[in-house]
């Protein structure tokens, strides 16, 4: 007798690039990171250009069963696409080839619900579920709303079924967002204080996995949980850090980890996730960490950028710090764009903290 353990569920990750648009393999290599941080095993890859968006798979038909056949033959259990597609593509997916399909959005919504470790996370994977879900309740049930003939006007099981279902998760959508509103409004509650108190509040933004909490970590001396994996953080951690400044002064600062920020965030995760954002906003300081060994850092930043300015933090004082600097080579080192609002440092290795500091004190001018 052998005890077999089942293996992580193989999936199949297809792209649908757009001819007006260019790709690089930064984003390939990210889909990668994503499936990975969910235990699945990637059994293939596909990229299909499209000259022309068919409505039914997003794709002509051809290139559509191509696709289809190639994630068969990998073994695949699913297939993973890395964009968004509909509810009715989605349907029609799942139809052609037999297997389960996801989206980009879905994926990066079940890392986010498998992460969650707090009520405050918990609450708003919740919501981003279900605002995904709802739009898409509709072909759970096609095949069971035809099982009765009837004549025009009459309702089949399936879709007495559907309108509870979404009613039930109507009003969980509502009850959801009035906890999170709570969580929102104390919240402000904290920001107050601290402005009573006068302690100047640094946010560390930035990419996902890009380092933050183990720069968090050292900088404050804490347990902030850190591991390499894309979203390893999904609650605001907020430390205050007691220390001398360079006229030896005490001073206090609090230090505030958030969640990573990821290209093509999902819309429900922004909405969902607002309270948690609202730390970057509020903040007097933006710490952004760069993952300076990522080949796709400069587009990386650029994304962590564009959201500040989209949550209405583009006009914070801002310092640049990258990070992971002990897995580059001298030469890469000298060719980091680092000004005079920017340093290198190695959570790591604890190297170059002690210039961050100063930068901090010198950028908050207290």
């Amino acid at each position: 007798m052998y005890e077999t353990k089942p293996g992580p569920p193989k999936v199949f990750i297809a792209g649908i690039i757009e001819s007006s648009l260019a790709r690089s393999g930064v984003e390939n290599a990210e889909m990668a990171g994503l499936a990975d941080t969910l235990g699945l095993e990637i059994t293939g890859t596909a990229a299909f250009t499209v000259r022309e968006k068919n409505p039914r798979y997003g794709m002509g038909s051809g290139k559509a069963k191509e696709l289809s056949d190639k994630a068969l033959a990998a073994g695949a259990e699913c297939i993973i696409f890395d964009q968004e597609i509909s509810p009715s593509q989605q349907r029609n997916w799942e139809k052609l080839c037999g297997l389960s399909v996801l989206d980009r959005q879905e994926l990066i919504i079940r890392i986010f619900a498998s992460r969650a470790r707090t009520k405050e996370a918990e609450l708003q994977a919740e919501l981003a579920e279900l605002l995904y879900a709802l739009p898409r309740l509709s072909h759970k049930y096609v095949d069971l709303s035809r099982q009765r003939g009837g004549y025009y006007g009459t309702r089949g099981a399936g879709e007495t079924r559907l309108e509870t279902d979404r009613r039930k998760i109507r009003q969980r959508i509502s009850i959801l967002r009035e906890e999170i509103e709570a969580v929102r409004r104390s919240r402000k509650l904290q920001h107050k204080q601290r402005e009573k108190q006068k302690i100047p509040v640094c946010a560390l933004v930035g990419y996902t996995n890009a380092g933050k909490s183990s720069l968090h970590r050292v900088l404050t001396g804490s347990d902030v949980l850190v591991e390499d994996k894309l979203f390893a953080t999904l609650d605001p951690t907020a430390r205050r850090v007691n220390r001398l400044d360079s006229s030896g002064q005490r001073k206090n600062i609090i230090l505030v980890d958030t969640v990573g920020f990821i290209r093509r965030l999902p819309h429900n995760l922004v909405d969902a996730f607002q309270a948690t954002l609202e730390e970057a906003a509020q903040a007097d300081l933006l710490i952004h960490v760069v993952d300076a060994a990522d080949p796709g850092w400069q587009e990386n930043k650029t994304v962590v950028l564009e959201l500040l300015k989209n949550l209405g933090a583009g006009e914070i004082p801002l310092i640049t710090v990258f990070n992971k600097a002990d897995m580059l080579s001298p030469e890469e080192l000298a060719d980091l764009e680092v000004d005079d609002a920017g340093i290198t440092v190695s959570a790591k290795n604890r190297k170059g903290l002690e210039s961050l500091w100063n930068l901090i004190e010198k950028t908050l001018k207290f």
